[in-house]
């Protein structure tokens, strides 16, 4: 017998077989008129969705407010269209709608989950949706915004899963292991007929039709396709996307050569604008960049 009592196990958490790497994400957007048009039609934003606990009474010292370490990163570019400045009408509504959708549906998903997948992309397309009917909504109050209308590419990025949605001729790319590829199809008339085997990529550059949209927010009637994809994520990939004003000025291998030159989100948009404009500028420019790091 012994007057001490036994040391009691002390107890050490087991650390999860296969820690997950942080997921860092860097990003930047820019937008130009361009050289020719008297005003910009195109909208982007960039944002961050965060789990936030408000502290409202405690006796513990502690910070009023606490923000959980998994954070979602949602990117949009939005090109309007339309007489009378409808364009830029349609293309900040569009934003705007979506930001309210997605504040109130995606913020429980910045901690992803494999079962939540197809969740995401549901969620994606009621948002799409739900900003096509409120351009609607906005034309038939004010009669002077008939027919206005928006492309709209959109991303969300969580613990390396990209989601993206996309209506129209903005485009996104992924940049991974030095090769740029195009994640999105182009909604036109001309890019239809490529794809159909009716014309070759060379002859689809030069045609009078190319700009016709055959798939938007708004526009003639309700009833936009959303486009969706689905990938994961691997460290130093690098997203960017942007609205036709870059692709019609600069082509695919340029952006390329850019990108290998220029990591950092903010150099990347600045040299692309750039040469967008230095090759003639005909419309709006806008170019949203994003990079991920695992620190």
């Amino acid at each position: 017998m012994t007057d001490t009592e036994p040391e009691l196990p002390r107890y050490s958490p087991m650390p999860p077989a296969n820690p997950p790497q942080p997921f860092v994400v860097r990003s930047h957007g820019d937008s130009d008129p361009g050289r020719v048009r008297a005003s910009n039609e195109d909208h982007f934003v960039i944002m961050e969705l965060a789990r936030t606990m408000y502290v409202h009474g405690t006796n513990i010292h502690q910070a009023k407010a606490q923000y959980s370490h998994h954070r979602g990163h949602i990117f949009i570019v939005a090109d309007g269209m339309g007489g009378h400045r409808a364009g830029e009408v349609a293309s900040a509504l569009t934003v705007m709608t979506i930001e309210g959708f997605l504040l109130n549906t995606l913020n429980r998903f910045t901690n992803l989950q494999a079962t939540e997948e197809h969740v995401v992309m549901q969620e994606f397309q009621s948002a799409v949706f739900q900003a096509d009917a409120k351009i609607f909504e906005e034309a038939a109050r004010h009669p002077e915004l008939l027919g206005m209308g928006t492309t709209l590419t959109m991303a969300l990025a969580v613990e390396w899963q990209l989601f993206v949605a996309h209506a129209g001729d903005s485009r996104a790319y992924l940049f991974s292991k030095d090769r740029l590829q195009q994640l999105t199809h182009d909604h036109t008339l001309v890019a239809e007929m490529v794809r159909d085997g009716k014309l070759s990529a060379t002859e689809a550059t030069h045609h009078p039709s190319r700009h016709v949209v055959t798939n938007v927010l708004g526009g003639a009637e309700p009833g936009v396709r959303v486009e969706m994809h689905r990938l994961a994520l691997e460290p130093d990939d690098l997203l960017i996307m942007c609205s036709d004003g870059l692709t019609e000025m600069v082509p695919d291998e340029r952006i390329a050569a850019v990108i290998r030159e220029e990591r950092e989100p903010h150099k990347v948009c600045e040299r692309l604008v750039a040469e967008a404009n230095e090759n003639g500028g005909r419309d709006n420019v806008t170019v949203v960049v994003a990079t991920f790091h695992t620190s």
